[in-house]
């Protein structure tokens, strides 16, 4: 009987151990974070904010492109919103994205199928591939647009604007 309680002990100690060896402050991989260090998009707080954060910063709009992050909006299953880098367009309605904690708390999910099932093809009503499904989920999400990387926006730059001039050629003037 002592023989095994020893063993029950060891055991015991040895699954302590394994427990005992992962950090207590091991927090879970957010969404936020991870884009901001895969886009190189510099904003910071909860993904609902980033969008309007943005303006004026970044460039803003309504067509997917590699490197840009879509900016889903809160909705009541998404309270802080979500945010993911664009990594492949596969077509004007569909792209590849890589992202975090969507399918599995604090997984990074890389070039997972997003469809733009809005009506006015603008990408303000998404679906996004869900790993415990192994397909597009079975809700659309509603998002706010993206956020391009490769445009920053600086409010004392002059931004450079091309206009047809009166003989319907084409000038570039410069607007603050």
């Amino acid at each position: 009987m002592l023989a095994g309680f020893r063993a029950f002990f060891a055991a015991s100690v040895l699954a302590l151990s394994a427990l005992i060896s992962v950090p207590a402050a091991a927090g879970t991989l957010q969404c936020a974070p991870f884009a901001r260090q895969v886009s190189g998009i510099e904003i910071y707080g909860n993904a609902n904010t980033w969008w309007g954060q943005a303006e004026g910063r970044y460039a803003r709009g309504h067509q997917p492109r590699v490197g840009a992050v879509l900016a889903f909006a809160s909705s009541r299953s998404m309270p802080v919103g979500h945010v993911a880098m664009v990594s492949k367009v596969v077509s004007d309605r569909e792209v590849l994205l890589t992202h975090a904690n969507w399918s599995y708390r604090g997984g990074i999910e890389r070039d997972v199928r997003a469809v733009d099932v809005s009506a006015n093809n603008d990408w303000t009503d998404v679906r996004v591939w869900y790993g415990p499904i192994g397909g597009l989920g079975t809700r659309s999400n509603p998002a706010n647009g993206f956020i391009y990387a490769d445009e920053p926006v600086t409010i004392d730059q002059p931004v450079q604007v091309a206009s047809a001039d009166a003989a319907g050629g084409a000038a570039i003037r410069s607007a603050f």
